[in-house]
């Protein structure tokens, strides 16, 4: 039985339930909070005592109808979006047919308004809604019912459907937005492939070829003159030295681009919610597991800004202090109690494997810091020395 329920109240991937919680963000998805909506069927059996006995026979025409738009609710919320229009058209219908001897049934075409908007574009919901509700101000008025009690009805179904609308459209820019993050991250791939080809030309073209032919020159000289084929033996071990230490920096550099890449989407996704983003990035040497978990860490910490801190500004900062490697990341929202879900215990785990430290600070109403403390020892010197990346 217990499986059966579990069944039946998981939603599937592409519900209402699961696009609301990939918006919220939330770690533990609240399934069951669509049926507090049903608190407005109170008026669908409320309404007819209202009359007195002017509808003697409502109720067993509601109970059935009501039993009917349970299935279809459930079906709204927990079933494949395609299927939403089919039971706003059904729930509507329940409306029509049970208003001559309830018109509380008008809450139907509130909540069939309210499953309409999540069908089409904009202008495809807001006319079915319109047709809806026009069929039915026809219907009353064929049934001469009072016009203040349809007035506030269709009020109340535009002024729901219309958010529901809004709630739709913000769920398709979130999706392009995550798309055009994606895209950024693909060609910053792309664009760092093609940095590191032409830096390790540039570096090592030039220097192999030096290398070459002082290789050849030492070995044609051997046997008449050891002294310059040492001299030339010599040259190619300092050109090959020089050209390891150039290498080294190089990859420094790309290694270094992780954040960096990871920042521009960052802002990207921040400012298009209306969040200013600053960051001072120092130019250091990190390990490339570092600089992984690093960049890991920023993404989880900005996505968090933009679900849940509706902030106004936003700074991130990568320094050294107190010889250790401090990551920050604060921004001015409301700040309140943590709750630890799957994204702060994830960025806890991944900061664990390279020994680094977080820390939470949140206030409510002062905002919330984020700070990362690593100590890395062979990188301390490369640090201290290193210039700091200020974007303008």
């Amino acid at each position: 039985m217990i499986g059966l329920l579990r069944g039946i109240f998981t939603p599937s991937e592409n519900s209402l339930i699961c696009i609301r919680d990939s918006m919220t963000g939330k770690a533990r998805p609240a399934h069951w909070f669509p049926w507090l909506m049903l608190v407005w069927t109170f008026w669908i059996f409320a309404t007819p005592l209202l009359y007195g006995n002017v509808f003697p026979h409502w109720m067993p025409a509601t109970f059935i109808s009501f039993a009917l738009f349970l299935v279809m609710f459930h079906r709204v919320y927990y079933r494949d979006r395609t299927q939403v229009v089919w039971n706003a058209i059904g729930i509507a219908i329940l409306g029509f047919v049970v208003t001559p001897v309830n018109p509380g049934a008008q809450g139907y075409l509130i909540y069939a308004c309210a499953f309409l908007a999540f069908q089409g574009t904009s202008r495809e919901a807001a006319r079915n809604m319109i047709i809806v509700l026009v069929l039915y101000s026809i219907e009353w008025q064929w049934l001469d019912f009072g016009w203040i009690t349809l007035a506030s009805a269709i009020l109340v179904g535009f002024a729901v459907g219309f958010m529901n609308i809004n709630f739709a459209r913000k769920h398709e820019r979130d999706a392009q937005l995550m798309l055009s993050h994606d895209e950024i991250r693909r060609l910053a791939a792309v664009a760092e492939r093609e940095r590191i080809g032409r830096d390790l030309h540039d570096l090592l073209g030039h220097t192999l070829s030096l290398i070459t032919l002082k290789s050849e020159l030492a070995n044609r000289i051997f046997e008449r003159d050891p002294a310059a084929a040492r001299r030339e033996i010599a040259d190619v071990e300092s050109v090959a030295r020089d050209a390891l230490a150039q290498v080294r920096r190089a990859v420094t550099g790309i290694r270094a681009a992780g954040i960096a890449a990871e920042l521009a989407s960052a802002r990207l996704l921040l400012e298009s919610n209306g969040v200013r983003l600053t960051y001072d990035l120092a130019d250091v040497a990190l390990p490339a597991d570092v600089e992984t978990v690093l960049a890991m860490t920023v993404r989880e910490a900005v996505t968090n800004i933009q679900r849940h801190a509706r902030a106004s500004t936003a700074r991130v900062s990568l320094r050294i202090q107190h010889k250790q490697l401090q990551l920050e990341i604060v921004d001015n929202g409301r700040g309140g109690d943590i709750v630890p879900g799957n994204g702060l215990v994830g960025m806890r785990e991944r900061l664990a494997t390279i020994d680094a430290t977080v820390r939470v600070d949140s206030r409510r109403g002062e905002g919330t810091t984020l700070l990362v403390t690593l100590t890395v020892p062979e990188c301390h010197e490369a640090m201290a020395a290193a210039p700091t990346f200020r974007p303008a």
